[in-house]
């Protein structure tokens, strides 16, 4: 007789706990420039604003360049505030830091047009944009953008390159190309450092005329800022990029080149342009930061300081007294050199 043993399965069923809420995960603040807070530098009083341009698109040796924009801001945490020639504390003229433009790698036109339209939005609240680079073709974007409201604008560019070649590695919108661009908008550029120049280029600049300050007559006759003054028009910007100075003060750039500008050099020319001109936007370009040597990050973040305690002489108005060419256009500019054949 055959029994059937019929098995039951008994299944446990597991107690649903409830699952403890967890703090959301802390979002990191934004960096501001000098790692103020953001009620210490808000937008609305803004005279100066900070606009980090992470482009790096054209760089043609060191690549890095989209890494400068947030080494500046981290580095510019340990710049005092003070600054003892001048006596004051630069970002009380009123600054304020923007999130960092987005750049598209495949729509290079798109990013620029971005950077544009920013910079426009900036000078119609009355605000000095001061571009933070990124590599150095950012540069015709905000120029683009001002020249809209000054026809007269002109630019200032510390530079070892002259920048003026038609295209590089196929593309037009190069960083070796930037002035050519800004050239063809009917802007006068005025460089100074010079030091490395193209057959092309100097061709260039012998048909155009152009002025051109060389890294080697500054070295032999000293820093010619009255000249400089002149070959400016007013209102300037201020196109800085660092390879302008000499690898010795600065080697994290995208292009270095020995024989360049002394802080000291840079420093005189940048006071005396913003004291005798108008300066309504500025950039400082090709920062390509090396890990663990933050010398170049620091170089790049107390300069960008300096110019905007200097970018105070030019935002007030001249003083009673002040002298007759304070951002005033030259009645007429004497001759200035060129490159010579």
């Amino acid at each position: 007789m055959t029994t059937n043993t019929k098995t039951t399965t008994t299944r446990k069923t597991r107690k649903k706990t409830k699952t403890s809420s967890r703090p959301p995960l802390a979002v990191p603040e934004p960096v501001l420039f000098l790692g103020l807070s953001p009620a210490e530098c808000p937008l609305s009083r803004a005279r100066v604003v900070f606009v980090p341009a992470p482009f790096d698109q054209t760089t043609s040796y060191m690549s890095g360049t989209r890494f400068g924009p947030r080494a500046i801001l981290e580095a510019s945490r340990q710049v005092e505030f003070y600054d003892e020639e001048l006596d004051l504390e630069p970002f009380r003229i009123g600054i304020a830091t923007l999130a960092e433009i987005s750049v598209d790698p495949l729509d290079y036109q798109a990013s620029l047009d971005r950077l544009e339209g920013v910079t426009s939005k900036l000078a119609d609240s009355g605000a000095v944009p001061f571009t933070l680079g990124g590599e150095h073709s950012l540069t015709i974007a905000p120029v683009r953008a001002l020249r809209e409201r000054y026809p007269d604008l002109s630019v200032l560019q510390l530079d070892a390159h002259l920048d003026l070649r038609e295209e590089y590695q196929g593309t037009k919108l190069s960083h070796a190309s930037v002035m050519r661009r800004v050239r063809e908008l009917g802007v006068p550029t005025v460089p100074v450092g010079i030091r490395s120049v193209a057959r092309e280029e100097a061709d260039y600049v012998h048909a155009e005329k152009a002025p051109v300050f060389l890294a080697r007559e500054i070295r032999e006759r000293g820093l010619p800022v009255e000249q400089i003054l002149q070959s400016l028009r007013n209102p300037v910007y201020i196109s800085i990029d660092l390879d302008a100075f000499d690898p010795a003060y600065v080697t994290g750039v995208g292009t270095p080149e020995p024989g360049g500008l002394t802080w000291e050099e840079g420093l005189r020319l940048l006071r005396a342009v913003c004291e005798r001109r108008q300066v309504v936007g500025c950039d400082l370009v090709e920062l390509c930061p090396i890990q663990g040597q933050p010398a170049s990050d620091f170089f790049a973040a107390k300069l960008a300081n300096k110019l905007l305690g200097y970018l105070g002489f030019s935002l007030a108005e001249p003083a009673a007294g002040a002298a007759k060419d304070a951002r005033r256009i030259p009645a007429k500019s004497p001759r200035v050199p060129s490159l010579k054949r």
